[in-house]
C-alpha cells in the first residue's frame, strides 16, 4: 500500500523545484555571459523606454552583449528581482555581477566608466 503526499504539499514541492529550477537558469544566465541585458523587449525593438536608453548606452561602447527579453520570459520576469535583488527592469550585469538598471547605466556611460566596464574583459576573453 502506497502513501501519497497530500495535494498541497505535492503542490508546495511543486512550485519550489519550479523556484529552484529558475533560479538555477538565471545563475547560467549570469554567468555564462559576460556581459547580459535583463529588458523588455529586444536591442532592435525595446518595449520600454528604459530598456531602448540602456540598449543605446551598451551599444555605445561596442561591445557584443546577451539579453533576455523578460516579456516573453515571465518565470525569469517574475524570479529576477528576487535573484538580483533589485526589483526594476533593466538590469546589466557584467562578469556575474550586477551593474545596476538604465539611470545607473546611463551615468555610468556618460562619464565613460560603462566602456572601461565592458572593455575590460574583452581581452582576457581573446576578443
Amino acid at each position: 500500500m502506497s502513501v501519497s503526499a497530500p495535494a498541497e504539499l505535492r503542490l508546495a514541492n511543486f512550485k519550489t523545484e519550479q523556484f529552484m529550477d529558475i533560479m538555477e537558469t538565471i545563475r547560467e544566465q549570469v554567468e555564462g555571459n559576460r556581459i547580459i541585458l535583463y529588458m523588455k523587449g529586444s536591442p532592435n525593438q525595446p518595449q520600454c523606454g528604459f530598456s531602448a536608453r540602456t540598449v543605446q548606452a551598451l551599444m555605445s561602447c561596442g561591445e557584443k552583449f546577451a539579453y533576455v527579453d523578460v516579456l516573453s520570459s515571465p518565470e525569469i520576469r517574475a524570479n529576477l528581482p528576487t535573484y538580483a535583488n533589485w526589483p526594476t527592469f533593466p538590469q546589466l550585469w557584467v562578469d556575474g555581477e550586477l551593474v545596476g538598471g538604465c539611470d545607473i547605466v546611463c551615468d555610468m556611460e556618460a562619464s565613460g566608466e560603462l566602456k572601461e566596464l565592458v572593455s575590460a574583459g574583452s581581452d582576457e576573453a581573446g576578443d
